[in-house]
């Protein structure tokens, strides 16, 4: 009984809160109110009169004060487009005012005239004004009207294209996504110049109301991604989404799992790519980071680098890649199996030496080696949030001195001190920081049962992992595709990446009906048939 009437008296009431929403809905589809003054008056109200929100209502003109007002955001608008704004509604639309009376018709034609750049709508509710100043464009609001034009001037100070941060390359393009989804989108039109490149766009968020892009190339992307893709975005419901994190979240597959199953990227030229192949990209107004889906466990090792040289140079980088993957994930739980469990597996020599290392250390190689990641760790994350004149020279003293420190004082083992740092080396080897962060984790779980139970705790840790990547689907694709199930179409992009004029399709699965990437003649100029089937046709000169 008690705790029935407890959760009664906490439980909201369900019709007052219906009813709240209710008379908000309504009034936010409210139609704007004929009288101007009116207009401006609600404006300020639900504004909270704050100091960057202007209106022009040209009072210093007294003989056409009142007929028409400009209202806009400082900082979210161009001053040059909004001075040409305000000078053409001066000098014209006064101008062509009769009888003191305006028609949207007249004030929109003299602003196209005046702006031909600049995109113009009308709108006929207050939510639509609000939503209008807030993306950054200019309402022009004209007496006697139940309706308003907006117009879109947005500008601004915007950072400029530079150099991606996270994700270098020594040969490529050297520009990067910015916080303004209207520039990502120029950068992507550059490098796809087709028009069956679209993008679909929705605005999540009640209070930050962002703008998500859905990119994809028609005919080449799958048509139930994208449709699934959407269904999940138009699915959101929350306050705010500040960056494509919030998304990443939202709409992946297996929201439990520390392995991603999206890939998100600051270059425009990966996110080209990607849709070539058929994936499908996420845009966020306000981050740089761009979200690719479908994607598989071997995306994770390719950079856009692999495709600007050699084929073989690719191939042995990608190589290199999963050999680190292998050595972050199990070389601190190997080590500290056999030290512990399985020293007959060491040879002899080198056995007596790790023996002489650890005389006098007081801490077992289990927690030996806890300490030594836990204290990287720490170290990591300092250089990460200390400001950026300071954070090199933390994690200089970090990894030198208090390793060194450390061994000299017999708390550690040389040795442990070596397969930390190459551990954490090899981590960062792994082309994105989504997939090392995952690495991070599970190498923790593997040290800890390789402590307890040896080489059988490692086994009994990495099958469940396998386990777990064999169920894991990014919208509909297998994680270990194409090696579970097997496709043998799509191992020419893998592990070993075969040669440009040897990929003449895109890979199953992820792409739609359009498989051909190039001619199936296609061959290197200076081949001399060599490399040429022999039913294959001769190319037309």
């Amino acid at each position: 009984m008690l705790k029935n009437w407890i959760k009664n008296v906490l439980k909201p009431a369900k019709g007052s809160s219906q009813d709240a929403e209710k008379s908000k809905h309504q009034a936010l589809n409210e139609p704007i109110n004929a009288s101007l003054a009116s207009t401006l008056r609600t404006l300020k109200k639900k504004l909270g009169h704050s100091p960057d929100f202007t209106i022009r209502d040209f009072s210093d003109h007294p003989e056409h004060a009142g007929l028409l007002a400009v209202c806009f955001i400082e900082g979210l608008v161009d001053p040059g487009l909004l001075s040409d704004l305000i000078e053409s509604l001066v000098k014209e639309i006064v101008a062509h005012a009769p009888s003191n009376r305006l028609e949207e018709h007249l004030v929109a034609s003299l602003i196209k005239q005046t702006l031909p750049l600049g995109n113009i709508e009308m709108i006929d509710s207050q939510n639509q004004i609000y939503q209008a100043l807030l993306a950054g464009k200019a309402v022009i609001v004209i007496d006697g009207l139940q309706s308003a034009l907006t117009v879109s001037i947005t500008g601004g100070v915007r950072r400029a294209v530079e150099e991606p941060t996270s994700q270098g390359v020594v040969r490529g393009p050297k520009e990067g996504f910015t916080e303004d989804i209207s520039t990502n989108l120029t950068l992507i039109r550059r490098k796809l110049r087709t028009p069956d490149l679209k993008f679909d766009s929705h605005i999540i968020g009640q209070y930050s109301q962002t703008a998500v892009i859905v990119a994809y190339i028609e005919g080449i992307a799958d048509p139930g991604v994208v449709q699934e893709i959407t269904k999940r975005l138009q699915a959101i419901d929350t306050d705010s989404i500040l960056e494509s994190g919030y998304i990443e979240e939202f709409i992946q597959d297996a929201p439990l799992t520390p392995f991603p199953t999206m890939l998100n990227s600051e270059r425009p030229d990966t996110v080209a790519g990607s849709l070539l192949d058929g994936q499908v990209a996420v845009l966020v107004d306000g981050t740089p980071f761009a979200l690719i889906a479908p994607v598989t466990f071997y995306n994770f090792f390719q950079t856009a680098e692999d495709y600007y040289q050699r084929y073989d140079i690719s191939t042995f980088l990608r190589v290199i890649r999963l050999i680190s993957f292998l050595v972050s994930l199990l070389l601190p739980s190997l080590f500290i199996a056999l030290t512990t469990f399985q020293q007959e597996m060491i040879p002899t020599i080198m056995l007596v030496t790790l023996a002489a290392q650890r005389e006098g250390v007081p801490f077992p190689a289990l927690l030996e080696a806890l300490l030594m990641e836990l204290t990287f760790e720490v170290i990591r994350e300092a250089g990460v949030r200390m400001p950026r004149a300071i954070g090199p020279a933390i994690s200089i003293v970090g990894a030198l001195v208090i390793g060194q420190a450390a061994v000299q004082a017999g708390l550690v083992s040389g040795a442990m001190v070596i397969v930390v740092s190459f551990t954490a080396i090899s981590n960062f080897v792994i082309p994105y920081f989504s997939m090392a962060t995952a690495v991070r984790l599970l190498r923790f779980v593997l040290m800890l049962l390789a402590g307890t139970l040896g080489l059988f705790g490692i086994m009994a840790g990495i099958v469940p992992i396998l386990a777990h990547l064999l169920s894991l689907k990014s919208f509909g694709v297998d994680y270990l595709m194409p090696y579970s199930p097997m496709y043998k179409s799509n191992m020419k992009d893998l592990l070993i990446r075969v040669p440009w004029w040897a990929m003449k399709t895109r890979p199953n699965i992820k792409s739609g009906s359009n498989k051909k990437r190039q001619a199936p003649h296609q061959f290197p100029a200076g081949s001399n048939n060599i490399l040429r089937r022999a039913d294959e046709p001769e190319p037309k000169a």
